[in-house]
């Protein structure tokens, strides 16, 4: 069973860091891009940033210089750094293949103002 394990959520003032991983069960993990998505409270889920399988990244503008998706093929790790954290950033985030349908079961952060 495939299976997708996020952590480093939690609590943090705005302005402040942290950063998520999600570690992925199965070998084929650098066949695939991986993304990060969040879903803030009575929000849809929305994507967040992308890497490719050649560690070219992507982002919805909202998180660009501030977030940064990176990935280590050996550790099936997919990881989100996320600098100068505002209050809007309060939501569940989830990593995914998305190309495959899988998804993690979420982490969340909060952002204090």
């Amino acid at each position: 069973q495939v299976q997708l394990a996020e952590s480093g959520g939690g609590l943090v003032q705005s302005g402040g860091s942290l950063r998520l991983s999600c570690v992925f069960s199965e070998n084929f993990f650098d066949l695939y891009s991986m993304a990060w998505y969040r879903q803030a409270p009575g929000k849809e889920r929305e994507w967040v940033a992308t890497i490719t399988t050649d560690f070219k990244s992507n982002y919805v503008d909202s998180v660009k210089g501030r977030f940064t998706i990176s990935r280590d093929n050996a550790k099936k790790t997919v990881y989100l750094q996320m600098n100068n954290l505002k209050a809007e950033d309060t939501a569940v985030y989830y990593c995914a293949l998305p190309s495959r349908g899988y998804w993690g079961q979420g982490t969340l952060v909060t952002v204090s103002s």
